[in-house]
């Protein structure tokens, strides 16, 4: 009988690599990505490569406003990816981030329309912050009661709460429409800027800026150090060992998805209240399904989420940059944003994986 050879090569779980080893396998992939996105770029519109290169670092630091454009845009991609990592660390899957957002800013707007002649701006921004927080909370809430009570998938449950949430603020964009006509809002009290968050001397997303970091600093703060953190570790690590030690599991998803909620609510709040001053139904732009990815790139540390947001942020806006300087469209830019977002989720299998060869597996033996 032929004796059976192994297979020429096979994939083996890594161990724990060093932090540095893992950064630097993201890095490297980053380099290819761009290096593949300039190539394609070249291809299309046969433009040199270093004026392509040039293009992306210009999408992010070209201009002061530019520069802080970016930092506006790095805070709310990382607010709302705080806000869903206590449940991802819990395995609890809220895929709800941008309804719950959505949410939250909903509350914001109604607050800044509807007590806008009937309380001094102070009052109404107190409003809009416990509104936003609570329905954030509650949006958040829904689907963790259902997963508590009764073991509902709470990932397609969060899911189909950020399509409820989209029709909401769309329905209540043409109850509150200005024009009359016009399906939108428009930008609310523009005269007296009732409800409008205050800015720190000239520069516009400055409070956006600092709030996003304490609430940074909190959350691993919260995560690391405190008895609900901790209890939130043990029910990701096995909901079986968390109730034999005592940790009431439902109780604790509860208040996790609580909030998780609310802190994605506070997005909302930041988005309606100081940044763009209106709603509609795109105004989180797809960053409670970013913030899935930021979170997890950066295995859930709330740290390492400055670096990952940036990473997005910047990748994303130098290829809306390269569209607009060449004259494509922005598919073009999602095009390439997709290509780099390739290669970034693809460097996580050479993290925690690596080829092994016939000649090494035998060595081994």
């Amino acid at each position: 009988m032929n004796k059976q050879r192994s297979p020429l090569f096979h994939i083996v779980r890594r161990g724990a690599l060093p932090w540095y080893a893992t950064w630097g396998i993201r890095g490297g992939a980053v380099l290819l990505a761009l290096l593949v996105c300039g190539v394609v770029t070249m291809l299309v519109t046969g433009e040199d490569p270093f004026k392509i290169y040039l293009a992306i670092f210009n999408g992010s630091f070209g201009t002061p406003r530019k520069i802080w454009v970016l930092l506006q845009n790095i805070s709310m991609l990382l607010c709302i990816s705080l806000a869903v990592t206590p449940a991802f660390r819990m395995r609890c899957w809220n895929l709800g981030g941008e309804g719950q957002a959505l949410a939250g800013g909903l509350a914001s707007a109604a607050c800044m329309i509807l007590l806008a002649n009937k309380l001094p701006n102070w009052a109404v921004i107190l409003c809009m912050i416990v509104t936003s927080l609570l329905a954030g909370a509650i949006w958040g809430g829904i689907p963790a009661f259902f997963k508590a009570k009764w073991n509902t998938n709470e990932t397609l449950f969060t899911l189909m709460m950020n399509y409820v949430a989209t029709q909401l603020v769309a329905y209540y964009c043409v109850v509150w429409e200005s024009p009359k006509g016009s399906g939108q809002i428009g930008v609310i009290n523009p005269n007296t800027q009732i409800g409008w968050f205050p800015t720190i001397g000239s520069y516009k997303y400055l409070l956006n800026v600092i709030i996003v970091a304490f609430v940074c600093v909190g959350m691993y703060l919260y995560l690391r150090y405190s008895k609900h953190g901790y209890e939130i570790a043990v029910v990701g690590e096995s909901e079986r060992t968390a109730r034999y030690v005592g940790i009431k599991v439902d109780r604790v998803i509860i208040r996790t998805m609580l909030l998780s909620g609310a802190l994605c609510g506070l997005t909302g709040l930041l988005l309606v209240g100081s940044t763009n001053h209106t709603l509609t139904p795109n105004i989180v732009e797809g960053r409670g399904f970013t913030a899935v990815m930021v979170s997890w790139l950066a295995k859930f540390n709330p740290i390492w989420m400055v670096l990952t947001s940036f990473l997005l942020v910047f990748l994303s806006r130098g290829a809306g940059e390269i569209a607009t300087n060449f004259g494509l469209n922005q598919s073009y830019g999602d095009i390439l944003t997709g290509i780099i977002l390739f290669f970034i989720i693809g460097s996580e299998f050479f993290i925690n994986y690596r080829i092994q060869f016939r000649r090494e597996a035998g060595k081994e033996g």
